[in-house]
């Protein structure tokens, strides 16, 4: 097939590179303009895009696809068998997902209908699920709500954070579309619709869900740690400083006298919970690097009976 690819950050780069060593034509790759990084805010291109020009591959960088018709006529023009789409970040317009025979397949990160939305892979971890996966659709005008192609499931390590299992289903996603885009050549997919009364939405992370609150269980808060882990991270107070929680695990599943949030463990970072003991396992202090728990507490000991998130 001729392809145009649509994608940006890293979760996209595994399809990309799976699509260059596959049969297929990679004849333009679409990705956001480049941003703003680092403290000299230095415009850095996408991961997509710095993978697109090791191979020589043409790059469009449009604002918006709905509001440049121009790049309408650059996708007529390339006359693609079929658009791949992964974590593009940009809404495709109907006249876009008209224009290849084979329609517009995107790589989703879960097992729709289940979480449609900006943060699939963050919220299944946040919620305690045990399994996930990845879709492949055929894209429709509404978030997500396109036909099911093929699905592939993953289990959810007790302790693994969003950051590892989006690393997992990247990879995942780019092998089930290799997959997808030969049975859909060969006539051999009947899509299927999702089942709407299912669907639950999963909304863009934001810094206003970061702080701790001890006082729920040792599994919520448990998975509230892998759930944001790496972006935008957890958050406790210490000593009326921020300090941002990477990597946790279950010590115990059994209640303790001590207040919720009070450090019982001075040597391994082990911290009250409502029903329950969880241990820190990677933190950063602010103005620190990120460390084992273990470590910072070698360099900033914590009292016996001090309580976490209070000023």
């Amino acid at each position: 097939m001729k392809i145009i690819f649509m994608g940006t950050p890293d979760f996209a780069v595994p399809t990309l590179e799976k699509l260059y060593q596959s049969e297929h034509e990679i004849a333009a790759v679409f990705t956001q303009p480049d941003k703003p990084k680092g403290r000299g805010y230095k415009l850095a291109p996408p991961p997509v895009k710095v993978l697109a020009m090791e191979h020589s591959t043409p790059v469009y960088q449009p604002v918006s696809l709905k509001k440049q018709p121009e790049m309408w006529d650059i996708i007529k023009d390339i006359a693609p068998d079929c658009i791949v789409v992964a974590a593009y970040g940009k809404i495709l317009p109907k006249e876009v997902l008209d224009i290849p025979r084979f329609h517009c397949v995107n790589v989703h990160g879960s097992l729709l209908p289940k979480y449609r939305g900006a943060a699939p892979i963050q919220w299944s971890v946040l919620n305690g699920d045990e399994t996930t996966g990845i879709t492949t659709m055929l894209m429709g005008e509404g978030l997500d709500t396109g036909d099911i192609l093929m699905q592939e499931s993953t289990p959810i390590g007790e302790n693994e954070t969003a950051a590892e299992l989006f690393d997992r289903l990247a990879m995942i996603g780019a092998d089930l579309l290799i997959k997808t885009l030969d049975k859909l050549e060969k006539g051999e997919i009947t899509p299927v619709k999702q089942d709407d009364s299912l669907a639950v939405y999963a909304p863009i992370l934001s810094k206003d869900m970061c702080l701790l609150d001890f006082s729920r269980s040792v599994k919520e808060v448990h998975k509230k740690i892998c759930g944001l882990s790496d972006w935008p991270c957890a958050v406790t107070m210490l000593d009326g400083k921020r300090l941002k929680v990477f990597r946790s695990e279950i010590v115990s599943e059994k209640a303790v006298s001590a207040v919720p949030g009070t450090v019982v463990d001075t040597k391994k970072f082990c911290v009250s919970c409502a029903d329950g003991v969880i241990r820190f396992t990677q933190v950063q202090a602010e103005g620190s690097k990120r460390m084992n728990a273990e470590d910072y507490l070698r360099g900033k000991p914590v009292a016996e009976g001090t309580v976490l998130g209070m000023e």
